[in-house]
Formats: structure tokens, sequence, C-alpha cells
């Protein structure tokens, strides 16, 4: 994957919809008065074979003393900054405000590819509001509906075109790992441990990373990437709201991961923000290896760790077939476990069971606990086998695919993880008509 798009624009021009016909999901709230988005989106869209990073961003409001509206600046320049095209949206309804105007002094201050996207062109009756967006002299100009679709598609063959070009593999096949978490949990510390030398630049102050960082090592004979999602390169205009960069960094770090090593703070236990983290990764199918960092700090009983893991797995449930490792970056504690647990991860991911073998788990399990009847119909699952996919994906083949009930898939789900290596990786259960 490769390119970031970010949608920017005044208050109330329909960006939010935009983003949710872009990733085709209805993942940004979308009302009518401005002002709703405030935190960040973040999406993957798909357009002719070429994926991408979609940012939805606030309404932009020059010189507003409003909290909220100053805060929305700082991000909306972190976004800016940050992509590679952006689609700047305007409403052909309201016509071409002032802020829009004073909003495209600003875009074009920056060295960006920029499409404007004329908005709320619903029927050929709003096609003539159009030609005034182009008295803001930028090069290409669409007229769009995102309500219902109108012109997006014109205007996403132009944005594959100026996206950069994908980037070469380097290292193809290997395998990569992404230390994530939240601000300040020591990913830069933990990255230098491993690798034995100060590779990253470390200060007890949450943000000093601003970019990913990829570094190619030896371990247990195996070629291995780590990813430490905090860089070195700070960029002049980027100064606050490093919340939102880390976030960012962090989801294009896990989009383009295998493995996802989540750092907690031990001394503050698992928080809403690592959470997040967590979602992002179960969201984008990677394989996880919890470490829980700084558990030289902590005072200890003799069931600390244990009651600190399962405060961890009720947290995260249902997918708490994860490994968690309690390790000290600064301490150089467990670090070698931590990594071996995510390299057996990775084996997991890559895992190939036999037709034959799956058959003779499987039906056996469906025999101690059939599925349950649909209207009176008797759900029979009578084959299974397993598909290649990036992770590991199964295919039941039955009479009566649309009948099967989710809970029954997460006990065919629970079966597969008893009886095959699948800790730490996401699996894929899909039904098919025999």
């Amino acid at each position: 994957m490769s390119g970031i798009v970010a949608i920017v624009g005044r208050p109330n021009v329909g960006k939010s919809t935009m983003f949710n016909r872009l990733i085709e999901d209805r993942q940004a709230i979308v009302d009518d008065m401005s002002g709703v988005t405030r935190d960040r989106n973040y999406g993957t869209a798909e357009w002719i074979g070429r994926e991408f990073s979609v940012i939805d961003t606030g309404g932009y409001v020059p010189e507003s003393d409003d909290v909220f509206e100053k805060a929305i600046r700082e991000q909306v320049h972190i976004a800016i900054e940050e992509a590679d095209v952006l689609i700047f949206m305007v409403d052909a309804q309201s016509g071409l405000t002032p802020l829009d105007q004073a909003f495209a002094e600003i875009v074009r201050r920056y060295p960006k590819r920029v499409i404007i996207a004329v908005n709320k062109v619903d029927s050929s009756v709003h096609q003539s509001l159009v030609y005034e967006f182009y008295e803001l002299g930028l090069e290409h100009v669409f007229a769009v509906s995102a309500m219902n679709g109108g012109g997006t598609g014109e205007l996403l063959d132009l944005l594959v075109e100026l996206l950069p070009d994908e980037p070469v593999e380097k290292y193809e096949g290997i395998p990569r790992f992404a230390v994530v978490g939240r601000p300040n949990v020591g990913k830069s510390s933990m990255v230098n441990a491993l690798l034995g030398r100060d590779v990253n630049i470390v200060t007890p102050i949450a943000g000093t990373t601003r970019d990913s960082v990829d570094t190619h090592f030896k371990a247990f004979e195996q070629d291995i990437i780590l990813v430490d999602t905090a860089g070195l390169r700070r960029r002049a205009k980027v100064k606050e709201n490093i919340e939102f960069y880390s976030t960012l960094r962090t989801a294009r770090a896990i989009e383009n991961c295998d493995i996802a090593l989540l750092l907690i703070d031990a001394t503050q236990g698992i928080e809403s923000q690592d959470l997040f983290v967590f979602s992002l990764v179960q969201k984008n199918q990677k394989g996880l290896v919890i470490l829980v960092n700084k558990w030289d700090a902590v005072e200890k009983e003799t069931n600390t760790a244990r009651d600190f893991e399962a405060t961890i797995r009720e947290r995260i449930a249902p997918f708490t077939d994860v490994p968690i490792v309690f390790v000290s970056a600064t301490e150089k504690i467990r670090l070698l476990k931590g990594l071996e647990a995510a390299m057996e991860v990775y084996r997991n991911k890559e895992i190939k069971i036999s037709t034959s073998e799956l058959n003779e788990v499987m039906l056996a399990a469906i025999e101690r606990y059939q599925p349950p009847t649909h209207r009176g119909k008797l759900v029979r699952i009578k084959y299974v086998t397993q598909v290649n996919a990036s992770i590991p994906t199964f295919l039941f083949f039955t009479n009566y695919p649309d009948h099967v009930k989710e809970n029954y898939k997460r006990y065919l789900e629970n079966q597969l993880r008893k009886h095959f290596s699948l800790t730490g990786v996401p699996v894929n259960v899909f039904f098919r008509k025999k």
C-alpha cells in the first residue's frame, strides 16, 4: 500500500460523507451541524487495484479563538503535511465563500497535489454552480456528489495517477514486526534494546519520534524488519498535536506489517488508547503479541503477573488467544522472549493445514456439537478446507450457509485454535453452499 490522501476544507461541505464513500464504510459521523468531526478518522480505500490511506479532517476555520476549532486547525495542518494528495472539498450549493478562499491560500503554501471536489452537485441543475470555483486557481476541479457517488469515479481515476508510485519491496518475504503503542510507552527504547545499539533517539518526552523507521536485522538465524513507529525526522510545521500524528503513523505501520508488537505501560495498566491500537491491529487482520513494558517498575506480589494478564484478556475479549509477555526495555528483561513469541505468531500466520487433518479434527468437533437448527431445518456441515489468504482462512461447506449463527461460527474458530497453532493470529471462517 502506498499513498496518503487527506480530505480537507471548511466545515459542513461533506468531507466525512466523501470519506465514508471512499472507504466504503460508515466509519465517520455525518451530521448537518458543522464541527462534528473533531477526532480524525483514518481508513483504507481501493480504486482500480490501488490501495491508499485516507484521512478525514475537521472543518478548517482560520483565525478562530474557539478551542476546538484551534485544535482542528493544528490537526488539519498535520494531515496536509503528511498527505501526498489533498481532496479540497467545497459546496456547490453554498457557492464560493470567503472561508474557501482563505483555506485555498493556506493549501497553496504546501507543495502538494490538490483536487478540488465541488460537492453537492446532486443533479444537472447544479452543474452550472461549479465554474466559479475555478477562481481558486487550482488545476483540478471536479463536480461530485459524495452522497450519491456522482463524479467520484472520474476524481478517483485522477487521484490514483497523482499518488506516488508503489514502493519496490526491498525485503520481500522477510517478516515485518511493528512496535506500536500509545505515546511514551517505550517503543524506541524497546527497539534500541532489541537491536543492542542506539539506533533511534530515546528521550522521556512523549512524541519524540515522528516517523516510522525500518531496521533490517537478524535474530534466531532469521532476517527480520523491525519497525519503530516513532522516527527521527522532525517536520518544521508539525509542532503540536502529537497524539494525532502518532496515531496516524501507528495506523500506517500496522497496515504494512505482518506482526504488531503492542506495548502496554505496566505502571499505568491497559487504557483506552491501548485498546484503540489493539482495534487497529484487529481491523487490519495482523498478527499480535502484547508486551507489558516497564515491568521492573511494578511492585509485585505472588499473583501480580497472573492478575495483570487476566485483566488484559478481559479487556481484549473475545480475541484472547494472544501471547502476553512481561518485559523491561531499559533493564533488557525477557526481550528475546517477546521476539520469540513474535516469531511463533509469524509462523502461525503462515500455517498450512492439510485437508485430511482439518476434516478429521473439525468434523469430530461438529459431531460433538451440531449447528443449531434454523426454522426447523437441520444445518449440516459436510466438509472444510483451508484456502490461500494472507491469514489462516477456512471454508466450511454446508447446506444452509446463511443460517449458521454467529455463536456457532465462534465455536468453530475456538476449535480451530484449540487443535492447531493459531495463537496470536486472526482467523477467517466462511461458509459456502455444498
